[in-house]
């Protein structure tokens, strides 16, 4: 495979991840990161330092609104719910 194709591969599995996550309102990020290591947060902060390697200078804010799909805020207040004792404690004991 020629390394374009990779790119293009590549971009378009962000991309189905991304719209993933931004219909799946209902995983909170903290179950992210219990199960996986990683969330929605990780996620903007990868496209953030993928894009200053690229010379590219975008917000903390910007790169959050395109993983979220719409500003990190707004998510948080229409969709994201207070962790449980159960998540918390998970996380504690997992990081």
């Amino acid at each position: 495979m020629d390394k374009n194709s990779e790119i293009e591969i590549e971009a378009a599995v962000f991309r189905s991840l991304r719209t993933h996550l931004q219909n799946r309102t209902d995983v909170q990020n903290i179950d992210m990161m219990n199960l996986t290591g990683f969330c929605r947060n990780c996620l903007s902060r990868w496209y953030k330092e993928a894009a200053q390697e690229l010379g590219m200078d975008i917000s903390k804010e910007e790169s959050k609104e395109i993983v979220y799909g719409m500003p990190a805020s707004e998510w948080k207040q229409k969709y994201q719910t207070e962790a449980t004792e159960q998540q918390k404690s998970i996380f504690n004991n997992s990081h």
